[in-house]
C-alpha cells in the first residue's frame, strides 16, 4: 500500500517485517498457518482504517470497476476466499446501491458509467460449484483467469481444489468467460524475458488447444506493482495478448487494466468502501 507520510513509513515497515518472518518460518505447516494469520491480521486493520477515512486521492464514487475474487468457499485460500454467502450479499448490495453488471471490456470502454464486472483469478473448484450457479441465474457475465499448469494437474502442491480441463470447460457451459493467468503462476515480476514468454505462450497455446478458443487476455499472478515488469509486457505483447490485467488500481503497472481485489473480510461495510475507492492505493501483502 502507498500512502502518505507517517501512513508510508509503518507500512513500510510492516512489509520490511513482513518478509522476514515469511523467510524464517517458510517450509513447515506451522509457518503456513501463522504466515496466514498474519495476513488477515493485517488485512483487518488497514482495510477497516481506510474504510473510515475521506481519501484525498479516491476516485469519483459509483465509477466502473472490475472486481477480482479467487474463490468462493475453499477456506484454504485464506484472505483471497470469500464465503459464498458473502460473495451472493456482494452481488445483492451491489444491485441494491444500482450497480449493472457487464463485462469487463463493457466496463474499460464506459468507465464512467456504474458498472461492475466479475472475474476470478486461478481456476479454483468452487467458483464452478458455488459462483457459477448464481452467476447464471441472475445472468450476471463473469471471467476466469485459469492457471493451465495448474489444470494439467500440475499444482505444486497436488492441491485438489483447482479446476481440471473438465472443469474450465464446465465454466464454459455455464457462460463464463475464460483468460490466460500463466501456465505455472509464477511471479514475474522475478522472471527473466526468456521465461516470461515461456509462461505467457505455453499457457496460451494449452488454452486454445483444450478449449478451441482464442485467447488474448491475461491476468497478472499476484497483481501487484511488484510483480510485473517491462520484460514482462513485451513478452505479453509478443505472445499476443492484448489486454493484460492487474489486481490493483492507482498502483498498478503501466499499460495494463486496474482491478479491485475482494476478500475475505469483506462484510457490506468494507465492500462498499471498496467499490467507492477506499482501497485504491492498498496493495496485498506477498
Amino acid at each position: 500500500m502507498n500512502t502518505d507520510s507517517a501512513d508510508g513509513a509503518s507500512t513500510s515497515k510492516a512489509r520490511i517485517g513482513a518478509a522476514s518472518i515469511r523467510q524464517a518460518l517458510a517450509g513447515t505447516k506451522a509457518a503456513q498457518v501463522a504466515y496466514g494469520c498474519a495476513v488477515t491480521g493485517r488485512l483487518g486493520v488497514e482495510r477497516w482504517a481506510l474504510s473510515r477515512r475521506r481519501l484525498e486521492w479516491a476516485p469519483v464514487a459509483r465509477r466502473g470497476r472490475i472486481l477480482a475474487y479467487h474463490s468462493i468457499g475453499t477456506p484454504a485460500w485464506g484472505v483471497n476466499d470469500v464465503r459464498p454467502r458473502d460473495f451472493e450479499r456482494h452481488l445483492q448490495l451491489a444491485a441494491d446501491d444500482s450497480w449493472t453488471f457487464a463485462t469487463p471490456a463493457e466496463v474499460m470502454a464506459e468507465p464512467e458509467k456504474q458498472q461492475l464486472a466479475i472475474t476470478f483469478d486461478d481456476g479454483v473448484t468452487s467458483v464452478l460449484e458455488n459462483a457459477a450457479p448464481v452467476l447464471r441465474h441472475h445472468g450476471i457475465p463473469a471471467t476466469m483467469f485459469v492457471v493451465s499448469g495448474w489444470a494439467d494437474g500440475k499444482h505444486p502442491d497436488q492441491y485438489q481444489h483447482v479446476l481440471d480441463w473438465k472443469g474450465v470447460s464446465a465454466l464454459q457451459e455455464y457462460g463464463i468467460s475464460l483468460a490466460s493467468h500463466s501456465a505455472t503462476h509464477p511471479d514475474f515480476g522475478r522472471l527473466g524475458a526468456a521465461e516470461a514468454r515461456e509462461e505467457l505462450e505455453v499457457s496460451r497455446q494449452r488454452m486454445e488447444q483444450m478449449l478451441g478458443l482464442t485467447v488474448e487476455e491475461f491476468a497478472i499472478p499476484f497483481g501487484q506493482s511488484r510483480n510485473w515488469t517491462d520484460a514482462a509486457r513485451i513478452a505479453a505483447e509478443g505472445a499476443g495478448y492484448k489486454v493484460v490485467y492487474a489486481q490493483a488500481v492507482e498502483t498498478r503497472p503501466a499499460g495494463t487494466v486496474p482491478r479491485t481485489f475482494i476478500t475475505r473480510i469483506d462484510i457490506p461495510r468494507l465492500f462498499r468502501a471498496a467499490l467507492a475507492g477506499s482501497y485504491d492505493r492498498w496493495e496485498e501483502w506477498y
